[in-house]
């Protein structure tokens, strides 16, 4: 899954990216709200990391934006989004939801409730209503980072388990190399290589043939396998 963190913060921005890197998403970083918006309008994100307090604006003002549809969004208005910030009073933690923020997480934050709750989120996004993924005999456990079929561990890198997690969201559906680029990795990821078609072709192996499908022209589909 692919993520934007905006925050101005150079250290914690730091910190939350590596976090979230180790935690086996792609991760994308703006420092204030123009950067944010260039970056939205081009990537389709999966969840978006918002600090209220911007050099140029605040973040109520960018969750209320891209909820009435004033601002560009690749991965459209309904985009995910947990608000960090210091402003912890009822009235702020109100008005964020209310402008249309998913979550609200006050500094300081300790690391591991940042993570269950960028789960949660994208566990909604998907309809899921667990941190474990199953599909046919495949297991997935994204909390631990851990996969297994028929119970014997998969040994995957990171990018195969953000393949196969983006797959299991999705199985049945046919999923483009285009649409995994844009949220399994991130902006510096090089559109014309072949890191798509090599990181499937690896999975698939580890997955046993029959497990992906390619769909000529189109792009890849995870099948229910026995």
């Amino acid at each position: 899954m692919r993520l934007l963190v905006v925050e101005d913060e150079e250290d914690l921005a730091d910190a939350v990216r590596l976090g979230l890197v180790r935690a086996g998403y792609a991760v994308d970083v703006a420092t204030d709200v123009e950067q944010a918006y260039e970056r939205l309008a081009v990537n389709a994100y999966d969840l978006m990391l918002l600090d209220v307090n911007l050099p140029d604006g605040d973040g109520f003002a960018v969750c209320h934006a891209i909820r009435r549809g004033e601002v560009p969004v690749e991965g459209g208005s309904d985009l995910r989004v947990l608000m960090l910030t210091a402003r912890g009073a009822l009235h702020d933690r109100v008005r964020g939801l209310d402008e249309g923020a998913d979550d609200y997480l006050v500094k300081p934050f300790a690391l591991a409730e940042l993570l269950a709750r960028v789960r949660a989120l994208l566990r909604r996004d998907s309809g899921g209503g667990s941190a474990v993924l199953r599909v046919g005999p495949l297991r997935l456990d994204v909390a631990r980072q851990e996969a297994s079929r028929d119970g014997s561990r998969l040994h995957l890198t990171r990018k195969e388990f953000g393949v196969l997690e983006y797959l299991m969201t999705r199985p049945g559906h046919v999923v483009s190399a285009e649409e995994l680029l844009e949220h399994v990795w991130d902006a510096n990821a090089d559109p014309f290589t072949q890191t798509v078609r090599v990181t499937v072709g690896t999975l698939r192996r580890k997955l046993g043939g029959e497990a992906i499908e390619t769909v000529v022209g189109r792009g890849y589909r995870l099948r229910e396998v026995a």
